[in-house]
């Protein structure tokens, strides 16, 4: 089992890697995607990638169906550049953080804007 110091260090160079190798893909379909946070199991074997963008539902769907679609190859590219004695497992998730936060952002200001009148 890898120290938490290690964990955070991989965690880090995962993140910009994959950001990288997600910019340089060719599938339109992740043209606007952000690599918004990478977390990796306690023995490092598997990686969540949290992913975010601005559109609608069909957006995200394409998003996430673009991204389970070039897992392999992103998996093959973190191989090559990493040095870990095994490339982790890649999974994707959506991460809809800043949505609730623009949700909770938009009733404070309709809350304090009633409290004003």
């Amino acid at each position: 089992m890898a120290s938490p110091q290690r964990i955070s260090r991989v965690r880090g160079q995962l993140l910009r890697e994959l950001t990288d190798i997600v910019g340089r893909m060719k599938d339109p379909r992740l043209q606007f995607v952000q690599i918004v946070d990478v977390e990796l199991s306690v023995d490092m074997s598997y990686a969540t990638i949290f992913v975010s963008t601005l559109g609608n539902a069909d957006d995200k769907k394409q998003i996430l169906q673009g991204m389970h679609r070039g897992l392999g190859f992103m998996r093959r590219e973190i191989a090559q550049r990493m040095r870990l004695r095994y490339a982790p497992q890649l999974r994707v998730a959506y991460d809809d953080t800043t949505e609730r936060a623009a949700r909770v952002t938009a009733l404070i200001d309709s809350l304090g804007g009633a409290q004003h009148d």
